[in-house]
């Protein structure tokens, strides 16, 4: 016969077995292991997206300079010439008045095309037989570097 004290082996299991299961979330030492490295996967992945957006954004708005040089150029074989530079580009979307007078205008632009990537009016000079046609980047003034500076059509 077994002593009154003695516990049975069974017995100690469930209670190892039952104390680990009461132990459950995560300690604060646990918690700020896991916001460090989230927070270092965040310094690393985070910063090239930005640089990349602004990359994609510079070559989408290569790409709308084309299109606006194309609605110019369907305008002249319409027209026989270009806008002038106080009809600008709105000459691409409304009837323009004023000189020179368009034959036979049609629209060949959305009033949207008329704006480039970042919401910034075209730079549109005319001296007749040729147009000059500029984005003036992210920042909208004049001039700049990387993705602040002006992009224009001839360059392209």
């Amino acid at each position: 016969m077994e002593s009154p004290t003695t516990i049975p082996p069974v017995r100690l299991r469930w209670n190892a077995c039952q104390r680990g299961a009461r132990r459950r979330g995560m300690t604060l030492i646990e918690i700020m292991i896991v916001v460090a490295i989230i927070g270092i996967l965040l310094a690393v992945v985070v910063p090239p997206l930005f640089g990349s957006e602004q990359e994609a954004k510079q070559t989408l708005q290569k790409t709308a300079l084309r299109s606006v040089a194309n609605g110019l150029e369907m305008y002249r074989l319409n027209n026989n010439h270009y806008p002038s530079t106080d009809q600008g580009l709105e000459a691409l979307v409304t009837r323009p008045s004023g000189f020179p007078e368009p034959k036979n205008w049609r629209p060949v632009l959305r009033q949207s095309q008329l704006l480039d990537v970042w919401g910034n009016e075209y730079v549109y000079i005319s001296d007749g037989p040729s147009f000059e046609l500029i984005s003036l980047g992210a920042d909208g003034e004049e001039g700049g570097e990387a993705f602040e500076a002006d992009i224009t059509y001839a360059e392209l």
